[in-house]
């Protein structure tokens, strides 16, 4: 019998997982997924995390996005929080939306990364893991910046450096 109520994390990497290497002077995709490891310590609820991917989502190709799916398909988990980078995340979303996948999928991120300050990567998580709670249908929703909606109604201004709802 599934866990209606279970959530799956999946941790594709983005700036949320980025740490500074002393040696190169960079930020760096941490591939282990040790900020959702602190993050999840600390969170009180019916999920666990896999790790895959492990890219700056600039770097993502159609094939990470397959692997993506495949991993989605095979999930028992109605309710599927993605860890993703924003540059990318809505391409991703679009992706996942054209395969047509009968789950409530949430992407989430951090313009920061957590090992730098944990406060928007872990309101965004938050924002996320409550969401998948809530949302009445299925579907691909983005949530980032206090904003939870339909992919297609979120993006990413450049400008402002934050996600804003669109009409």
């Amino acid at each position: 019998m599934k866990d209606t109520e279970a959530i799956l994390i999946i941790n594709t990497g983005g700036t949320f997982n980025k740490v500074y290497n002393p040696v190169t002077g960079s930020l760096e995709v941490e591939k282990e997924g040790k900020a959702m490891e602190r993050l999840t310590q600390k969170w009180h609820g019916n999920g666990h995390v896999i790790n895959i991917i492990g890219k700056d989502s600039l770097e993502m190709t159609n094939h990470d996005r397959l692997e993506l799916l495949a991993t989605i398909h095979r999930a028992e988990e109605e309710k599927i929080l993605i860890v993703h980078g924003t540059d990318t995340m809505d391409v991703t979303a679009a992706y996942l939306a054209e395969a047509e996948i009968d789950k409530k999928i949430v992407l989430t991120g951090a313009m920061v990364p957590y090992s730098i300050d944990p406060a928007e990567a872990s309101a965004n998580f938050a924002s996320a893991w409550t969401a998948l709670h809530f949302l009445e249908s299925e579907g691909i929703y983005i949530a980032m910046h206090g904003h939870i909606a339909s992919y297609v109604n979120l993006k990413k201004d450049r400008d402002a450096g934050r996600f804003v709802l669109i009409s």
